[in-house]
Parts: structure tokens; sequence; C-alpha cells
């Protein structure tokens, strides 16, 4: 009979650009695999350069990369990598960006403003990506800068099964600490059974990572407040309000946050009295130069590891999460 054959398989492809390699191995390990042979380098001026070391030709291809310093850099490079995979003519590639890069430039504060996150779904797009995965967009709307399906996943359970053996509702706040915070806020008080209180901060927008404290709602007194947020860059944010909780009657404070940005001087903050613990994924590197006695990076491998399961063989992401944020 006249035709070809074809076997209809489809072949799961993992590809890693150089910031967090560790999270790509740990990945393609719970998946059973390992990563595809890549020819990445940086020539002396600082162009950068990707080849597979094999064909990839009608896979599905999954190109991981954390956005960690220099971040340019590493942006720049997973472009290139979508880039090459496109012009070997894989068949769906999917971004995997744990930390979306300048998703904290979601709209426009001030005029003549530029919108990067934005920006940065339309290179995705320029270069070749189909689709995009990522934990715990800083806003959520960054999920509609990007033409096509975007995977946004939820750091939430890796954390909450660590604080449920570590704290005890019946003496537990959860806290967001601002008022863009406190629709991911009110989903942990409801999941840890415990009270919501929320800090109302103000920033001064000529001035970059500085807040002011104004006030609590909620009661805070004799309590053990878990404030929850996206990430911690410098942790001027966070040591105010934990500062601002411990004055007005807190009896600790614990952090959660799922990425860990920490630039400097962020560990020298962070190891402020107000603070009893910080609890981070590895969404972005934590080097060891990076950690301290009360800091706990949790590994968000399986998480992106199932979801990338889910959307290879055509499942539910959503079922991941319950519906539930």
């Amino acid at each position: 009979m006249a035709g070809i054959e074809t076997t209809g398989s489809k072949r799961l492809v993992l590809v890693s650009g150089r910031a967090h390699p560790e999270l790509a191995e740990q990945i393609a390990a719970e998946l059973g695999t390992e990563l595809m042979p890549t020819d990445a380098r940086t020539f002396a001026n600082g162009e950068l350069y990707a080849r597979y070391d094999e064909s990839v030709r009608g896979t599905d291809a999954f190109v991981i990369q954390s956005h960690a310093t220099p971040i340019n850099e590493w942006l720049m490079e997973q472009l290139i990598m979508v880039d090459a995979l496109k012009r070997a003519s894989a068949k769906r590639i999917t971004v995997v960006s744990p930390f979306y890069p300048y998703a904290r430039q979601d709209k426009k504060g001030r005029g003549r403003e530029p919108i990067s996150a934005r920006l940065v779904a339309d290179l995705y797009k320029a270069a070749g990506a189909d689709r995009i995965m990522s934990i715990d967009l800083h806003a959520a709307q960054i999920q509609g800068f990007f033409d096509g399906p975007v995977d946004h996943l939820f750091a939430m359970p890796v954390l909450l099964e660590h604080f449920r053996q570590l704290l005890d509702p019946q003496t537990l706040t959860v806290v967001s600490p601002d008022m863009g915070r406190v629709r991911v806020a009110d989903i942990w008080s409801d999941k840890l059974g415990a009270p919501l209180a929320i800090i109302h901060k103000r920033r001064d927008p000529l001035v970059p990572n500085e807040v002011s404290v104004h006030e609590i709602v909620g009661t805070v007194e004799g309590r053990v407040c878990l404030i929850v947020d996206d990430l911690i860059d410098t942790g001027r944010t966070i040591v105010k309000a934990a500062e601002a909780l411990k004055a007005n009657g807190a009896i600790g404070v614990v952090v959660a946050a799922t990425h860990a940005v920490l630039s400097t001087p962020a560990v020298d903050i962070l190891q402020d009295e107000s603070i009893d613990r910080v609890v981070v994924t590895d969404t972005l590197p934590v080097p060891e130069s990076k950690r301290w006695d009360r800091l706990t990076v949790l590994p968000i491998a399986p998480l992106l590891a199932r979801a990338i399961r889910e959307v290879f063989e055509d499942g539910s992401v959503t079922s991941m999460f319950d519906g539930a944020a």
C-alpha cells in the first residue's frame, strides 16, 4: 500500500540553559529521562551560542531556564535555545521559566514606562515558543500577554506540606505583606485554617526597593505570623513587615516565598532578629554563599516534572491544584 506509515508516538525532550542546571537535572530524574546534550557557550565578546548534539525533529521540547543574575544573559540564552529548536523542526516548544523574567514590570505605574513583562512574552513568541510554563507569576495578568497556552503553576502545595508539619494552626495568623497578595494569602488561611492579617504599606515610586509600613489590619498579638509572598529580592520589605508584626505583639514571624531572588544585601538583611525562619523553593539557584541557618530551601522539581508530564501526555495541569488557586 502506498504512503508513509507512522507509529504516532511522541518524543519528549528536555533541554536546559546554564543558569540552574541542578534544577533541570532533578526534573529529568523525576521524569526518568536525561537532558538533551547541548553545546552552549559564550564567545569572547559576550555573544551566546547553543546547538543540540542530537536530532530534535518532531519532538515535544521543553526549554528549562531559571532567570537568576545576570538575568538578561540567561533570558537571551533561552531565546537562542528556542530559536535553535524551531530551526531544527521541533514539533512543539514549551518555555519553562520557573521565575518569569521582568514579571514586576507588568503595567504602567507612571507615564513613559515600559511594560517589560509583555515584551518578554513577545520575545518568547518571536523566538518560536508555543507555550509558557511558570510558577507563581507576580501578576496573573501576565498570562494574557502571551498569545498561546500559559501553564501558571503554584508552589503553594509544596510550601503548605512543609508548614502543616511545622506550625500549629491554633496560634497561627497568615499575613499578606501588601494589598496585592491578599487573594493568595486568603487561600493560605483557608488551607491552614488560620485567620488572615494584612499589612498596609506604601512605596515611593521614585525609590526602588524601599517601603514604609503603615498599619496592620487583623489580630497578630500573641500569634505566630506566616508572611506569604511570591518573591524575596533585597529583603527590606519583608524585614519592615516582620518588625511591624513584632512591634504589634507577634510572638514569631515565619516567611514563605516561592522565588529566592536574594539580591545583595538580602542575606544580611534577612538574618534580622525579627524573622525567625525563611522558607523558599529552588526555582532560582540558592548557592551556599546565600544560605544561613534559619533558611529552608524546598525542592520544586517534583512539581515541575509533574506539570511537564501532564502537558506532554495532554493531561490536565489545573487538576494538580484542585482549582484552589
